[in-house]
Parts: structure tokens; C-alpha cells; sequence
């Protein structure tokens, strides 16, 4: 079974991006040049802040719903 996570980076211009992944670092390969999301497409590079490992997607799916539901502070806080 493979791990899941939640994460979140920053943005270049200091916004936060929440995600869910199955790799981590390909993903955060991914956000960097370009092609992880359209959110974050002209905003790299990004940086890392926050990882959750959770049991599956399902799990990862309902956590990352949660985080996107916090505030900006609470997101500083949570990182």
C-alpha cells in the first residue's frame, strides 16, 4: 500500500498551495517547473512548509479539505 501525503508549499509571491500526493518529491519537482497545478504554475519555484503522512488517498483527500478551510495564520501555524 502506498503512503500519502498532504503538504504544502509556498509560492514565490508568498501565497500557500495545499496538495495530496503519493511522491512527495515528484511532486514538489513537478510544482517547480511548471506543471503541478494551475495555481501554482506562475508562482514557482515553490518551497516545501508542510508534510502529513495519512493511511491512504481517501484519508489524504479529507485532511487536505480541512487544511484549504484554515486560515492564512492557521496554515503559518500548522507549517
Amino acid at each position: 500500500m502506498k503512503d500519502w501525503f498532504v503538504y504544502i508549499v509556498e509560492c514565490r509571491d508568498g501565497s500557500y498551495y495545499t496538495g495530496i500526493t503519493d511522491d512527495l518529491n515528484r511532486r514538489i519537482k513537478t510544482h517547480n517547473v511548471g506543471k503541478g497545478a494551475k495555481y501554482t504554475a506562475g508562482r514557482g519555484p515553490v518551497v516545501l512548509r508542510y508534510q502529513e503522512k495519512v493511511k491512504n488517498r481517501s484519508e489524504a483527500l479529507k485532511r487536505e479539505g480541512e487544511i484549504k478551510k484554515m486560515s492564512r495564520g492557521e496554515k503559518i501555524s500548522l507549517c
